[in-house]
């Protein structure tokens, strides 16, 4: 059978991998075509268009470049017409993908989601068209099937991904890895500043601003595939960090604490039992946007799943020097941490065992034969 899947952004790439990998394994005869990133190519298929060239972020952002939003949704229609896939297969990334989703469906193509579009966060008059549009949708965080209930859409939670993906892992010895990027004997703390440019530019300035002060430390910045050492060193200048590429897993491995961008990475970083402080800030037409159509308590998942602040979570004005550095001091104590701990635990059970790929993938592969 034929499927067609459409990812944005590193996340959706690394998800979209595994269940490429899983499709493979329930249809032998499957034939991939799809939006993603290197992992989903290396699971197989053929690429049609890479994420890092639709990276952007913000509701400033996407205005400034419509006309290439525009010609990247003219040019997908087109492509799966071409390709007549028996099912059209959509990853998170919902500003592109809903859009595609309601051509698609109105063409005639089967139409599964997987990884909810975040109406629960905002915009939930998006939830018509999700109920008109989109056949069936599959959810990876446990809150939201009781969310879609009470809009009378039946949706499937199958576990989150990243359990798997986390795994599934190739384990690194935590010496090797300080051998390998000469990393010294000195605690880490990692850096997750985000994987688009413009969210780059505005977190790692900031964290890197508090190197000096924690001197029996290591900051190490985990750099984002999509973009290069060039990019990172213009912002690094002279601070004595390391640089990590595209290893975010093996530096979260052997990390005391980290300082992270909201999103996925939250996620990622509780998984590994790491302590964290949570980081966002917009440009400020995006951010005046956000805050008037964003109705959660939280914005970073941990917090979100477990309906309390367990990670303290610094935003736009709040992200500054002084209130990081107070927030990071927190996190290296131990009586904090140890709390921490505890509700990182309660997190990982909410969000179900392992399998979440494997279980959509049968369900993808059950309803396009049914």
């Amino acid at each position: 059978m034929k499927y067609y899947i459409i990812a944005g952004e590193a996340s959706g790439d690394l998800h979209g991998s595994n269940l490429m990998k899983a499709l493979y394994k329930e249809d032998a005869a499957a034939d991939i075509r799809f939006w993603g990133g290197d992992l989903m190519q290396k699971a197989g298929g053929t690429l049609v268009s890479h994420y890092k060239d639709r990276a952007f972020m913000g509701f400033f952002e996407v205005l400034r470049n419509l006309n290439k939003v525009l010609v990247f949704i003219k040019f997908c229609k087109k492509d799966i017409e071409q390709f007549q896939p028996d099912v059209v297969i959509f990853i998170d990334n919902s500003g592109f993908n809903l859009r595609i989703a309601k051509w698609a469906k109105q063409k005639g193509f089967s139409t599964n989601y997987y990884i909810s579009p975040q109406v629960w966060a905002s915009r939930p008059g998006r939830l018509k068209g999700i109920k008109r549009d989109v056949d069936k949708m599959f959810v990876i965080l446990p809150f939201e099937k009781e969310f879609y209930e009470k809009y009378e859409y039946e949706v499937t939670f199958v576990g989150h991904p990243l359990i798997d993906a986390i795994a599934d892992r190739k384990q690194v010895g935590e010496y090797k890895f300080r051998e390998e990027f000469k990393l010294g004997k000195q605690p880490i703390i990692a850096l997750l500043p985000g994987s688009r440019k413009q969210e780059i530019i505005k977190m790692l300035s900031v964290m890197l601003s508090l190197v000096d002060d924690f001197s029996a430390y290591k900051f190490v910045i985990a750099g984002a595939p999509s973009q290069d050492f060039s990019f990172y060193e213009r912002i690094i200048g002279d601070k004595k960090v390391s640089f990590i590429d595209n290893r975010t897993y093996d530096l979260l491995s052997v990390s005391t604490a980290a300082l992270v961008t909201s999103g996925t990475a939250t996620l990622e970083a509780a998984l590994f039992k790491i302590p964290q402080v949570v980081c966002y800030k917009a440009g400020s037409i995006s951010y005046q946007i956000a805050k008037r159509i964003i109705t959660l308590k939280f914005i970073s998942l941990v917090n979100l799943i477990l309906d309390r602040e367990v990670v303290t979570e610094l935003i736009q004005n709040d992200f500054n020097r002084s209130t990081l550095k107070e927030e990071l001091t927190k996190i290296l104590d131990d009586t904090h941490r140890k709390k921490m701990f505890l509700a990182y635990f309660e997190l990982e059970k909410k969000l179900g065992g392992k399998g979440a790929s494997q279980k959509t993938a049968k369900l993808i592969v059950k309803g396009v034969t049914e």
